[in-house]
């Protein structure tokens, strides 16, 4: 009986992706990125890489966050990071946005939510009173050895750069 207190729950078809654990190294990802290129986690030159996903192109709060990594591009490379934008938008709509905005860095395409499933950052939103599944805006830092060593979520635009930057500044 569904109602007895010692029925078992219904199985959850669908289980949420579980977040990657700080320090703990990432498999291997591939993924499209502007410039006709292919993203590979592994054997990444950077000393760090981030990682900053995003809802959408040509929005205003993506917008505003894109351009700040834009003008701090140089200091993040001075700290041996390398920046990569991440979205679910298509090359098509990245190559665009890169080009209009004159980011320095690649954007990473994610149609099919893979990479976003792999670091869970697929959440229900509320839009203008309706529930709507999307991109909940985070960074993450990964070092050389592929693990997670930062991460943000439910990122504010402002002033999030620079807390990246604090971040990266503080590790020896």
């Amino acid at each position: 009986m569904a109602d007895s207190p010692n029925a078992a729950p219904a199985a959850d078809t669908a289980a949420a992706p579980v977040p990657p654990a700080l320090n703990a190294k990432l498999d291997n990802f591939s993924a499209a990125m502007t410039g006709d290129q292919t993203f590979e986690l592994a054997g990444r030159p950077a000393r760090y890489t981030v990682l900053y996903f995003y809802p959408k192109d040509n929005t205003p709060g993506c917008t505003t966050e894109a351009m700040a990594f834009r003008d701090h591009h140089e200091e993040f490379a001075k700290l041996g990071a390398a920046v990569f934008g991440i979205s679910r938008d298509s090359l098509r709509s990245h190559e665009n946005f890169k080009a209009k905005l004159g980011l320095p860095f690649d954007l990473i395409s994610d149609p099919e939510e893979l990479v976003c499933n792999q670091f869970a950052v697929m959440k229900m939103k509320n839009m203008y009173g309706k529930k709507v599944r999307g991109v909940e805006r985070s960074t993450f830092v990964i070092d050389a050895d592929g693990k997670v060593v930062k991460e943000w979520r439910g990122v504010k635009v402002n002033d999030h750069v620079k807390e990246v930057l604090d971040f990266l500044q503080s590790q020896p």
